[in-house]
């Protein structure tokens, strides 16, 4: 799935089209019942992210996009060949000398821009992680004011907690900070749960400044880069994500 660093990734290459009337159609059946062709001749205003969702804000309406699992935005001049088959686009968006196209998602909708503070899904967000405005001490007590006796792995996906990390990012944010994931948030420090949130939080922004590819744990076999010790992986919380982590240096 998508993380927080793959959307803002998104929403800058989406930026190219910001103060345009854009061209908006609904190239399959599936955008068309979304509604995506009320924003057809409207500007877009900006793009914001929170999380794992995206807001394209033209005017008085809105666009929400979550791309799920497999879904994604493709920004490319006016012209270009699309990297993706038409019948999965959801959304067209046509500007000046650009274009952007979202394939596939779980989420594409239209909502008043008034509703979004109020809306159901985007108000129980959890602070985003990649913010500017990001406050390290006040989501670790967001992690204080929650059972303790829950892992730290899990909790690190519960976007009502924090938003914008993923299956990825808590692997590696955990191993940055030397914590096992299956320990409980009780068993942690402040200082231990801040190492872990902090290590994600610049990680993430590395990876929206560079899309790194290379991981020190993620999807990892054999033994660990930092000790030598054994990569173990098994499925965790109630979604069976896959964990990854050293058994030697995360104890």
């Amino acid at each position: 799935m998508p993380e927080g660093d793959t959307i803002l990734r998104a929403a800058h290459r989406l930026a190219v089209l910001a103060g345009q009337q854009l061209a908006v159609s609904a190239p399959t059946p599936r955008g068309e019942a979304h509604g995506v062709r009320r924003l057809n001749g409207r500007v877009l205003e900006r793009v914001d992210t929170h999380g794992k969702h995206l807001i394209l804000v033209f005017g008085d309406l809105a666009l929400h996009s979550h791309l799920g699992m497999s879904g994604s935005w493709d920004v490319h001049p006016k012209g270009a060949a699309w990297r993706r088959s038409p019948s999965t686009a959801w959304a067209l968006l046509e500007g000046d000398s650009h274009d952007a196209v979202q394939f596939n998602g779980s989420t594409l909708r239209v909502l008043r821009t008034s509703k979004l503070a109020l809306d159901p899904t985007l108000s129980r967000l959890g602070p985003d992680i990649l913010a500017p405005e990001f406050d390290l001490a006040q989501v670790v007590s967001r992690f204080r004011a929650i059972d303790q006796q829950q892992a730290v792995g899990d909790v690190l996906l519960d976007q009502r907690v924090v938003a914008g990390l993923g299956n990825i990012w808590r692997c590696e944010a955990c191993f940055a900070a030397s914590v096992s994931p299956w320990r409980s948030l009780r068993e942690l420090s402040d200082e231990q749960l801040g190492s872990v949130l902090a290590a994600a939080r610049e990680q993430m922004l590395a990876s929206v400044a560079s899309r790194r590819e290379q991981f020190a744990i993620y999807g990892r076999r054999g033994t660990c880069t930092r000790c030598g010790g054994r990569v173990v992986s098994r499925g965790q919380g109630d979604a069976n994500r896959t964990t990854w982590w050293c058994a030697s240096c995360q104890t």
